[in-house]
């Protein structure tokens, strides 16, 4: 079998991973169902197939996807024209994709049953992540399929973590996106206090990068802009990862938590705020943009 890779999903997060594995020599593929993607794919040179079922034939050694939500990773598996049909069973599947644990225990059951490996990879690190082939990639699935995926994933990423079963890998990215979303608001109301409190706000990052107050938002990833240069927030912010996604991913941890009988009150409160600030038209701008939803009266930066 030719060593063709289809990837399926070639938006901010897909695009610059697809590119990564091209860049690497492989022979790949790609495909999506927005025209608007598709013509920045050509632009970069990749291989576009314009319609899925011409991307996906018995001649495809991998199929990767990073698909928005659940009900799209199940339609292009599952359907009725679906992958796991049409492929043959030495096919690996990777789905980078962050959905809900069921729906990829579903699928991973349909591709076992006609012996196909499979692996549920979702990813964290945003586009730059992606773009630098920094992400850190949080695998469920058999040992053997994620020895089959992993010099793949060593092309796209840089942490490379096998959490367990099928699922395990979104259940490790919902618990790692939760605290992620509590985080990103703790440090945009330390950061728009000290704003109130007529200190600069440079020097109180810097205090906190050094300090017990450092986090991953305040670090690498800040909600201000003119703290890091090429962050999000320093570029009106333009994700990066959407207030959109990250709420979809807080529903998901809301879930998860209900389903154990779990108590996150700071994950549950996480989500109302996002919930609102996705309400008031603000889905599509960069998660960090929640400083702008914290500091009310107080915010004056230039956000369109």
């Amino acid at each position: 079998m030719s060593e063709l890779i289809a990837f399926i999903g070639v938006g901010n997060m897909g695009l610059p991973m697809a590119e990564n594995l091209m860049k690497s020599g492989k022979k790949i593929k790609v495909f999506d169902v927005s025209k608007i993607t598709i013509d920045i794919a050509k632009e970069k040179k990749l291989d576009v197939v314009e319609n899925l079922d011409d991307l996906i034939t018995t001649e495809v050694s991998t199929v990767i996807t990073m698909l928005p939500e659940g009900k799209h990773s199940k339609e292009v598996f599952l359907g009725d024209n679906g992958v796991i049909n049409k492929v043959s069973k030495d096919c690996l599947l990777i789905d980078c994709s962050t959905i809900d644990i069921q729906t990829s225990k579903e699928i991973g059951k349909k591709a076992t049953e006609k012996g196909i490996q499979m692996i549920d990879a979702p990813v964290s690190g945003g586009v730059m992540g992606a773009q630098k082939a920094t992400l850190n990639i949080m695998v469920g699935g058999s040992k053997k399929a994620f020895d089959l995926a992993l010099p793949l994933l060593k092309i796209m990423g840089k942490n490379i973590f096998h959490a367990g079963d099928l699922g395990s890998g979104n259940g490790a990215k919902i618990c790692n996106n939760m605290s992620l979303g509590i985080a990103m608001i703790a440090a945009s109301e330390s950061l728009m206090l000290a704003k109130r409190l007529n200190i600069d706000i440079k020097k109180v990052h810097e205090i906190m990068k050094n300090a017990s107050g450092n986090s991953w938002p305040i670090s690498v990833y800040p909600p201000l802009p003119g703290l890091i240069e090429g962050t999000p927030s320093s570029n009106n912010y333009r994700p990066g990862f959407s207030a959109g996604m990250m709420n979809k991913d807080l529903k998901l941890a809301n879930d998860c938590a209900k389903s154990v009988n779990a108590d996150t009150p700071l994950g549950k409160l996480a989500l109302e705020i996002y919930e609102k600030f996705c309400k008031e038209g603000n889905d599509a701008k960069d998660f960090s943009a929640i400083s702008k939803e914290i500091g009310g009266d107080a915010w004056d930066y230039p956000i369109d």
